[in-house]
């Protein structure tokens, strides 16, 4: 793969979540070197640490900044995105890229599998929380990375968190169909306000995402990685082009691999689907919220 030819960044503000390993660390290398004010977002305070001064030494040290968020509790969220607004003026691309899998069926602290919580529910809350920021500060972008396994992916507004039948693949595949989904009814809010979204799958990335797959699938994966998959800079430029290039300053609403818009899935191309999918979000994180006020005035 050629070596991306970034644009001069300098006074941008960028917001990486998932950028303490893998392909949202090295997207933030490069969004840092090309001058941007860059904004990494991770949950282990001493990791993304370490990641920060890694990220100083191969780029521009004055031009990143660290911020921790839990993206498994919806109250962090909330709390990252209040303490982002009253630290930044401006959000110019906004780089919803954290997520993982579960090799177990998990709930999180507000009662949602885990998958869907982080991979899709995190996207859709933080990029609402930023929404009027991004609009103030037009032309703007937002990135959602996706993957090629959404054309996988099922919806079952019964069992969203795979009570039944939950397998890695599945939730992971569910999740990243949510994506898209998000991604093209988001895009059509949007048109006509300077505020642009698409979803991009990476590439197979070898990257750490999967370690929390089954004990006996890990040989698999090891070999796989080495054999088959890409290195997570070659997926972090795929998704610093859409993030950056003039070429897709105009796209919106659309789904790219290798730097080319591709037809998604039938089922993400379903406009009832996603208001469906769009109106259960907001049901599951207002829930939360006040859920999370109930907490707080209730009496010890």
């Amino acid at each position: 793969m050629n070596t991306l030819a970034i644009p001069d960044l300098e006074g941008q503000t960028v917001l990486v979540t998932g950028a303490t390993s893998g392909i949202g660390l090295e997207a933030a290398v490069m969004l840092a070197r090309a001058g941007a004010s860059t904004v990494i977002v991770g949950r282990n305070p001493a990791k993304t640490e370490s990641v920060l001064a890694d990220i100083k030494r191969r780029a521009n040290p004055d031009t990143v900044e660290p911020m921790l968020c839990d993206f498994a509790s919806q109250t962090d969220i909330r709390r990252f995105a209040a303490e982002f607004l009253a630290r930044y003026s401006r959000l110019d691309v906004l780089i919803n890229n954290a997520g993982g899998v579960h090799s177990r069926r998990t709930l999180t602290e507000d009662g949602i599998e885990t998958t869907f919580a982080v991979n899709h529910l995190g996207y859709f809350l933080l990029t609402n929380l930023l929404l009027e920021r991004l609009m103030a500060s037009v032309p703007a972008r937002i990135v959602n990375v996706a993957s090629h396994l959404h054309y996988k992916g099922t919806l079952d507004f019964d069992d969203l968190g795979f009570e039944n039948d939950y397998t890695i693949l599945r939730a992971y595949a569910r999740s990243k169909l949510a994506n898209v989904l998000f991604t093209r009814l988001l895009a059509r809010r949007l048109e006509g306000t300077g505020v642009t979204v698409n979803a991009v799958h990476p590439g197979t990335v070898a990257s750490h995402i999967w370690d929390g797959a089954p004990r006996w699938t890990r040989p698999f994966f090891a070999l796989t990685k080495r054999f088959f998959m890409i290195k997570p800079f070659q997926g972090a430029q795929r998704i610093v082009y859409l993030a950056t290039s003039p070429e897709v300053k105009n796209a919106n609403g659309l789904y790219f691999e290798d730097n080319r818009a591709q037809t998604p899935s039938e089922k993400s191309r379903d406009d009832a689907l996603a208001e469906k999918l769009w109106q259960e979000s907001e049901r599951l994180t207002t829930r939360s919220s006040r859920q999370h006020e109930q907490g707080r005035h209730s009496p010890s």
